[in-house]
């Protein structure tokens, strides 16, 4: 029995593997964030980390939902299913998106918010010219396939360094 309650808990290796795929995730969203935000035809191709970072409220709620479903998806298999992983991975990294949503769901709350908070209005206005109904939907399932290129990736990287080290 004690055997098993150990298994049940969190180790040590398993919060730095937590701590630097964490991490990893913000490095990238900056990155990408970097890239892409500069331009406002660009911008909807990155969501951004998180509401510190200026944007609108809605996508921190995205990420508190998201993040339970993906764990509840993840966690339904004991979080050994590489197949309920990477949909989970995939559910969760849709968060972002669910900022810019507003740009359809309620512009005008949208544009005052990101202009009180120091957004140009050149920019906003760019935004919105380039807003067309179209590009929801593919910013979803852009983002749902660039989710299974790179969680399929990570699987790999995972399998080839990690479990072949005894990391994880």
């Amino acid at each position: 029995m004690t055997n098993e309650m150990s298994k049940k808990r969190l180790t040590t290796r398993d919060l730095i593997t937590t701590g630097i795929l964490a991490a990893l995730y913000v490095v990238c969203a900056f990155i990408g964030e970097l890239i892409f935000g500069f331009f406002p035809v660009l911008t909807f191709l990155v969501g951004g980390v998180l509401y510190v970072t200026g944007m609108y409220w809605l996508m921190c709620l995205a990420y508190v939902i998201l993040g339970i479903v993906a764990e509840l998806v993840a966690g339904s298999a004991n979080f050994k299913s590489r197949i309920r992983n990477l949909i989970s991975y995939m559910i969760f990294v849709i968060s972002p998106i669910f900022s810019y949503a507003m740009l359809w769901i309620n512009q005008d709350a949208y544009v005052k918010y990101l202009v009180e908070n120091g957004t140009e209005q050149a920019y906003m206005d760019t935004m919105i010219a380039n807003a067309h109904i179209w590009v929801l939907p593919a910013m979803i399932v852009g983002n749902l396939i660039c989710s299974f290129l790179s969680g399929k990736f990570g699987q790999h990287l995972l399998r080839k360094h990690f479990e072949k080290a005894g990391v994880v």
